[in-house]
């Protein structure tokens, strides 16, 4: 792969770590609706009047906007490179085809973000939207990664299987209201097992689920003895730190959105760390 290549994914990848971020400040702030059911005008409008939910939710288009054309320029660019003549040497292998799936991730996902704004953000689709968002995260790491020099192992894949199914149960929690459902840690309302209703049995699962995979990194760090392996017990580490503040301080909007960026900062590790 060229040098030119290997930048764009990295850019096209931070864009979308940024567009998860500011995906998540869209919810928190309850701006989801801040274009009305319009899409993909807002409002009606191509610069449509500004104020703050209208400001952030057009923000997000936009971001979505900018992530589209890179992930579009890179499919294009891969296309054109696996296309031209031979290489002169071995050190310029032609890219994968993860470029091109993170080209028809990013077509289900703008679907998807035209199904949530015309259904009025029901919660399935807004946990699908965000799990779309992260594998398009990791289909660009992958594309900037290259080929790697040995197949990932099924330790790795393990890890990286269980860290989606827990960002996944986090956007299930957030979505549903039930991240205030369990107070207190490490117990959910003083009980190992909660008895009250269905959310915060979603929340005591996404907990677990934290538990489990930082158990289950510590574990596979050991037995590798990889830095990377290394570096997502760290990440995880400090999610859950960010996790315990948030649920003890009430919920506050900043720890909600840092919640949202060190788990997609763990989902990052894991598929750097496997690759």
């Amino acid at each position: 792969m060229t040098r030119r290549f290997t930048r764009l994914a990295w850019l096209a990848a931070i864009c979308t770590y940024l567009l998860i971020i500011l995906g998540a400040i869209v919810r928190i702030t309850g701006s989801g609706m801040g274009c009305g059911e319009h899409w993909p005008l807002c409002n009606g409008r191509l610069l449509p009047a500004l104020d703050l939910p209208t400001v952030i939710e057009y923000g997000h288009r936009l971001a979505a906007a900018a992530v589209s054309v890179l992930a579009t320029v890179l499919a294009a660019y891969a296309w054109w490179l696996r296309h031209r003549p031979p290489p002169p040497s071995p050190a310029l292998p032609r890219p994968g085809v993860a470029a091109y799936v993170a080209l028809g991730l990013l077509m289900v996902q703008m679907v998807l973000g035209a199904v949530t704004v015309k259904l009025q953000l029901p919660p399935w689709t807004v946990i699908l939207h965000l799990g779309t968002a992260m594998l398009l995260l990791a289909t660009l790491i992958v594309a900037a990664r290259g080929r790697p020099g040995s197949p990932p192992s099924r330790t790795g894949l393990g890890a990286v299987a269980l860290g989606f199914v827990t960002v996944l149960f986090g956007a299930l929690t957030a979505n549903l209201g039930a991240a205030s459902a369990c107070h207190g840690f490490p117990l959910c309302n003083g009980q190992v097992i909660p008895s009250g209703n269905y959310l915060q049995h979603v929340h005591w699962t996404h907990r677990l689920l934290a538990f489990a995979l930082f158990g289950y990194s510590v574990w596979w760090a050991v037995r590798s003895r990889r830095r990377g392996a290394w570096g997502v017990v760290a990440l995880v580490a400090l999610q859950i730190t960010v996790a315990v503040a948030m649920v003890l301080l009430a919920l506050p909007r900043v720890l909600q959105a840092a919640h949202v960026a060190m788990g997609a900062a763990v989902w990052a590790g894991l598929v750097l760390a496997v690759w």
